[in-house]
């Protein structure tokens, strides 16, 4: 599989890194069959909230419930894309209702929405034309704290500092 965009790596807390094991990624979809199936096995609550999603470096689309940590459904590994996502069924089949880049675990980039495009495309399932809610992270350059910047308002809530416009999330990248 092709796979373009810019990937990122866990910038969360290390502990939680650091409990990941080997195998214990999220449930890997490459179809709508496997959605379907995976979706059947969750209580009904379960299914009424949004999942846990990630989107591999190999492209493909992984989910785990709602409250784990994107970091266990990646397999630690980095990503091209993480957040949360819900569906609905629509004429008999599964279709996306409503899908974020929240994970402040990876931090993605609203730039990120072509690798989770192409990944529920390749599952063939109905989606919007980008993220329903956009989750905009910044750094801080001033105290390195991760920020979620809220109605364009870029500056730290940890230290007053001015926040950057472009993501910078994980300086190594």
């Amino acid at each position: 599989m092709c796979v373009r965009g810019r990937s990122y790596r866990y910038v969360g807390p290390v502990e939680l890194k650091a409990a990941v094991r080997p195998g214990s990624g999220g449930c890997r979809i490459s179809s709508a069959a496997d959605l379907d199936e995976w979706i059947t096995e969750r209580p009904a609550a379960e299914v009424a909230e949004p999942f846990t999603f990630v989107v591999g470096t190999d492209g493909l689309f992984r989910l785990a419930p709602r409250r784990s940590e994107h970091v266990a459904c990646a397999g630690g590994d980095m990503v091209l894309s993480a957040g949360e996502i819900g569906f609905l069924r629509e004429a008999g089949r599964w279709a996306v209702d409503g899908v974020s880049n929240h994970s402040t675990g990876y931090c993605p980039d609203i730039s990120s929405w072509p690798a989770v495009a192409r990944a529920l495309d390749g599952v063939g399932l109905g989606r919007p034309s980008g993220f329903t809610h956009e989750v905009v992270f910044r750094r801080c350059p001033g105290c390195q704290e991760h920020n979620i910047v809220r109605e364009d308002d870029f500056v730290c809530v940890f230290c007053g500092g001015g926040l950057p416009a472009a993501w910078n999330v994980d300086p190594t990248a």
